[in-house]
């Protein structure tokens, strides 16, 4: 493999030349049940053969070396198994930080550095979860040179963790638990309330799942992700002052709005409303894959972009260009915004023969609209964190 080749040549350039273990943690796509993850809903997530590659080996010193190609200009990254803190300028190493600290909380016995270099195919900012990916590719580094006793649950937990308690993001468990139990061509339908979930084949048949770039900076702990969480909550309070409910996940439509009066307040009601239904979607949409029904599966993508936009208010015009223009070209049965909205990408489901004019058409629309370019990728379905070697 050629990338791996190049990365060797980079690792002993940086570090010298070492025996080195190699890795590889997916990006993901959420197919759809989006903002449902924090809300006791379900996702139906799957992992993505864009990731990240990880290059790593031990020391002898309680020292720890990281550095990324992404971000050379920051060059080698160093700290000691007794500098755990978080550190602003520290920069993505704060991942690996977090990831070596909420391990060793736990019990797990890390008594040595070690050197890691990482190379990551997610683009930046997209919105494809890189920050969960390098967050699984850590654990797997440290199960495989430290010989943890921990399950990949743990691991996705640790990875949740670390997003919220270290690196200060609200975020749900949906982008650690498709990377870490991702699997090749399959989707995974997770209720996020109790982590039972079912892997589920994805058969597209002609067709393909096409990723759409905004190419527009979403900074996940900068947006109003949080905002909407604390909204979804205050939501959840003031439905429980009738409803015996842990999680609007447990809601169906009807039921909502036979209670949408105790919320009083039409922002909340919004927000609500679109974890209610979503989650509804999600589940119909599963139903609709494993059927083969390809044209109702697209049609609950393009229900989910609307819920996205008018309920939850996430998308943008960049998202709603994309999602909007590729929803009326020919051969593609839906489309939907992914992540957590505000930039990042959105994806589609195209015939492959007509994938070519779909993107043509679709970014001479966002260059009229927007004024940049977009960029194009074909997802596909791989496995979840691991190592390489065999």
């Amino acid at each position: 493999m050629t990338e791996l080749r190049e990365l060797n040549t980079k690792y002993a350039d940086v570090f010298g030349p070492r025996t080195v273990s190699h890795y590889f943690s997916p990006g993901r796509i959420n197919l759809i049940g989006e903002h449902t993850d924090y809300n006791g809903g379900h996702v139906f997530p799957a992992s993505i053969t864009y990731g990240t590659y990880g290059l790593a080996s031990k020391r002898d010193d309680d020292k720890i070396l990281v550095y990324s190609t992404n971000f050379e200009e920051i060059g080698v990254v160093s700290f000691t198994l007794d500098e755990l803190d978080y550190d602003k300028n520290a920069n993505w190493a704060n991942y690996v930080k977090g990831m070596v600290l909420k391990l060793k909380e736990a019990g797990h016995k890390i008594d040595s550095g070690f050197e890691l270099l990482v190379e990551g195919t997610i683009p930046n900012g997209a919105g494809l979860s890189s920050s969960a990916s390098l967050e699984l590719l850590v654990g797997v580094v440290l199960e495989d040179l430290f010989n943890l006793d921990v399950t990949r649950l743990e691991l996705v937990q640790t990875g949740k963790k670390v997003e919220n308690e270290f690196i200060g993001v609200n975020s749900g468990i949906m982008d650690q638990f498709a990377i870490g139990f991702g699997e090749k061509d399959h989707a995974i339908l997770l209720d996020t309330n109790t982590l039972d979930y079912e892997m589920v084949p994805v058969v597209l048949g002609d067709y393909a799942v096409v990723i759409m770039n905004t190419n527009k900076r979403r900074e996940l702990a900068d947006s109003k992700y949080n905002e909407r969480r604390s909204e979804c909550e205050k939501a959840l309070e003031l439905l429980q002052t009738e409803l015996d409910i842990q999680s609007l996940g447990e809601l169906d439509e009807k039921t909502f709005e036979d209670h949408e009066h105790l919320i009083g307040d039409p922002t909340l009601i919004k927000r609500a409303k679109h974890a209610v239904t979503e989650n509804e979607r999600t589940l119909i949409a599963k139903k609709e894959l494993v059927a083969g029904n390809l044209e109702a599966f697209g049609k609950l993508l393009n229900a989910s972009h609307a819920s996205l936009k008018d309920d939850y208010e996430v998308t943008g015009i960049e998202l709603d260009t994309l999602a909007e223009t590729a929803q009326e070209q020919a051969g593609c049965l839906g489309a939907r915004m992914t992540g957590a909205g505000f930039g990042g990408c959105a994806i589609a489901l195209v015939k492959e023969d007509a994938i070519p004019t779909f993107k043509n058409n679709v970014y001479d629309e966002y260059i009229k609209v927007v004024g940049y370019a977009p960029d194009f990728y074909v997802a596909h379905i791989g496995d979840g964190s691991r190592k390489l070697d065999k």
